[in-house]
């Protein structure tokens, strides 16, 4: 039996807007842009005949074989099984968000979506399914990470089923650019170390120092989130995201964003986002870059850049033994048009068969305990096992995890609108300080 959420058919109209509101500036990473499908189709009503409808935002390259396998393998396991598994196309989850937000204050929902958990779930507060029985009788509970339970936990629903994690504090290099600039990446333990490598490689080889885009605020926050880690410790930025952070410490990382955003990315840095940027480490044109681990993703589409031979990574300078957690979940609407249907599909994505055919070419790691890393790619054993046994896990700020949607959207307006050039770090940090504290709402 399907419990639907008891709180009504759809999100009402105060919801929605500051939903909307958080989706214009949710362009984030993990979900690359690319064509795809944003009809309004599928619809609430029908019965057993109605095709389960589950709507994404993985519409190229990575994203898009992954989710091609995670069909694949569904498909083969219920084949008779009637689904429809679209993309809704571009800007990363904008357009994905809009049209779940829209569908679901029009009384229309899907049978699924995918989504981040934690508090992302917020926005769709009031118009979700509780699985409970699923993660009880699979075995969920036992089997997956208890942060993670905790993320999927909302409202004392389970509306959420977790697909896959990506680490955030990463910095994969170019092999050959740090060579020539005779630079040891074992050895930047801080961001100082950072910052006199990008200086060193810029002056002493024809590499753009620092791969990095500026089309959207959330890769700057990101970013900045990182920096301010490492400059002032974990403790600091987890107060910065409950509400009480050091307007002095935001200062000092915003100050370092800026230094490194003025002097070491390249000339077309304000057009481009994270794709392109990352293009540029395989055409040996930049060292290195910050991003989540989708990046591997690209990298490992492309045959002649292999990881340990053209590229590696280290732990962003002075996040040793952190994994900052980033989570892809599939999130079910209340009210659902084929609930049978959807539970079989939240079932499935929980499943080491899901979580092995989809993260293996995302390029992010399943969040099960029980995974045989010998079926994951040399990299994302790695990964998985610092997701299992890190020190700490701070949740991303720009992806959902850490702040509400309403908060999540203030900081990247901060970014955007004081410090992607001119820069003015002290308005920045007044508004990264005000949305985090509720001054935003």
């Amino acid at each position: 039996m399907v419990d639907n959420d008891k709180h009504g058919d759809g999100i009402d109209r105060r919801t929605y807007l500051g939903g909307l509101a958080a989706a214009a500036a949710a362009g984030t990473a993990g979900c690359l842009g690319g064509g795809g499908d944003d009809s309004d189709g599928g619809g609430g009503g029908g019965g057993s005949s109605q095709a389960l409808e589950v709507l994404h935002g993985w519409t190229g390259g990575d994203g898009s074989d992954a989710v091609d396998a995670l069909t694949e393998a569904f498909n083969e396991a219920y084949p008779d099984l009637d689904s429809n598994i679209k993309a809704v196309g571009g800007q990363g989850n904008v357009e994905l968000n809009t049209t779940v937000l829209r569908r679901l204050t029009n009384a229309n929902p899907m049978g699924s979506f995918a989504n981040w958990p934690g508090k992302n779930l917020e926005r769709y507060r009031g118009s979700l399914m509780d699985h409970e029985d699923v993660w009880e009788e699979a075995g969920y509970k036992e089997s997956m990470q208890d942060r993670v339970v905790e993320l999927c936990t909302f409202n004392d629903k389970m509306p959420a089923v977790p697909i896959g994690s990506h680490r955030m504090n990463n910095l994969f290099y170019n092999t050959a650019a740090f060579e020539e600039a005779g630079i040891d990446p074992a050895n930047l333990e801080s961001v100082p170390d950072f910052v006199d490598a990008l200086e060193t490689i810029g002056s002493e080889t024809d590499y753009t120092p620092f791969a990095h885009g500026m089309q959207a605020p959330f890769l700057g926050l990101q970013t900045w989130a990182q920096i301010l880690t490492s400059q002032s410790g974990v403790e600091a930025y987890e107060n910065f995201i409950a509400g009480d952070g050091d307007r002095a410490a935001v200062i000092d990382a915003l100050e370092t964003l800026q230094e490194i955003q003025e002097n070491y990315i390249t000339e077309d840095a304000s057009s481009i986002g994270y794709t392109q940027a990352a293009q540029k480490l395989i055409a040996d044109e930049a060292a290195c870059i910050h991003g989540g681990n989708w990046l591997y993703g690209m990298f490992r589409a492309d045959d002649e850049f292999n990881f340990g031979e053209e590229w590696d990574w280290v732990p962003f300078p002075g996040t040793e033994g952190l994994y900052f957690y980033h989570v892809d979940a599939f999130v079910t609407p209340s009210n659902n048009p084929t609930p049978e249907k959807t539970r079989t599909w939240q079932e499935f994505v929980g499943t080491k068969e899901a979580q092995i055919a989809f993260n293996n070419l995302k390029g992010s790691v399943p969040l099960r305990t029980d995974i045989d890393p010998s079926e994951l790619s040399d990299f994302l054993a790695m990964t998985y096992e610092d997701l299992t046994s890190s020190d700490a896990y701070p949740p991303t700020i720009a992806h959902g995890l850490a702040v509400e949607p309403e908060a999540m959207n203030a900081c990247k307006s901060a970014i955007g609108n004081n410090f992607m050039g001119p820069y003015d770090a002290e308005a920045a940090a007044d508004g990264l300080l005000e949305a985090v504290s509720g001054g935003s709402s």
